[in-house]
């Protein structure tokens, strides 16, 4: 199948399964408002990587990717939820996101605040529905529970976040840089890959070869970011460049350099590829997408 096509075919199951999840069950509901921001930033658009790997990988390790799906549309909520928060007044207070007004724009400070909670919750409500635990069984729809919140918790996403805010302003060591990365960024997409080997009943030996492309990648990802932040085309990306420089944070760009960042991104797209080519071979579709993350402009 074309790669294009089939990236398409991967999100447009996700935006399905997105919508369905999100629907409120009336439309008289007095908390309808919340609804509507949570379901305004989630189906917004936006690349649909987590999901996307989550499927894949567990396409990758023979299972039907629909076992994926709850994980891979609770990753997207986690995800949407984070990033409502992080365009908070509060936190980047920023105005733009996906080519539109970031939700606390549209709907104020403490809709937005809400829309957030609700979608970080409404993911793991997904993972634990009856419907859930029959496509999966019991033990899968924990140990994904179990890989999702702790991406998404203190040792994770939320702690990465917490490194960030209070590094702005002050020069980080390479090392408080390296895991606040780790922690912000990578932990959801290394979520995202245990999500679809979960689902993909991968044996211990393939996760871990997994995590480790995922852990290249995570990096690489947050480079790509730091990157397009300095040079990138606002009408591509959706969202206002240069707020990193605006507010004072540290990047892979300020740790190393605009050159030197783009050389550690490529070295680390060339390890995760090694990884993927010797799970399941050079022509794989995660190859594939390996090197359109790679080279992607937005």
């Amino acid at each position: 199948m074309d790669f294009n096509q089939r990236l398409w075919d991967d999100r447009q199951m996700v935006e399905l399964q997105l919508k369905v999840y999100s629907e409120p069950e009336s439309p008289y509901l007095i908390q309808k408002n919340v609804f509507e921001a949570m379901r305004y930033s989630l189906l917004g658009g936006g690349k649909r990587l987590r999901a996307i790997l989550a499927l894949e990988f567990c396409r990758a390790f023979g299972r039907e990717p629909e076992e994926a799906l709850p994980a891979a549309c609770a990753l997207e909520m986690v995800h949407a939820y984070s990033l409502i928060h992080d365009d908070l007044p509060c936190m980047d207070d920023d105005d733009l996101r996906r080519g539109k007004p970031t939700s606390h724009k549209k709907f104020g400070d403490a809709l937005a605040l809400l829309a957030g909670d609700g979608l970080l919750t409404l993911a793991f409500e997904i993972l634990s529905r009856e419907d859930t635990v029959e496509l999966l069984g019991p033990a899968r729809c924990i140990e994904t529970i179990r890989v999702l919140s702790c991406a998404a918790g203190e040792y994770g996403m939320l702690g990465g976040q917490v490194a960030d805010v209070l590094g702005s302003g002050r020069a980080m060591t390479k090392s408080e840089h390296s895991e606040m990365v780790a922690m912000k960024t990578g932990a959801l997409l290394r979520a995202a890959v245990h999500c679809g080997c979960i689902a993909g009943k991968a044996g211990k030996e393939q996760t871990q070869a997994a995590l480790r492309y995922a852990e290249q990648i995570g990096t690489a990802f947050q480079i790509t970011d730091d990157l397009l932040d300095v040079l990138g085309d606002p009408r591509l990306m959706g969202k206002n460049v240069g707020s990193d420089q605006r507010a004072d944070k540290n990047t892979f760009v300020t740790m190393l350099g605009f050159h030197e960042a783009q050389r550690r991104a490529f070295s680390l797209f060339e390890k995760a590829s090694e990884e993927i080519s010797s799970l399941f071979g050079e022509e794989h579709f995660l190859m594939q997408l390996t090197d359109w993350m790679a080279r992607r402009s937005q």
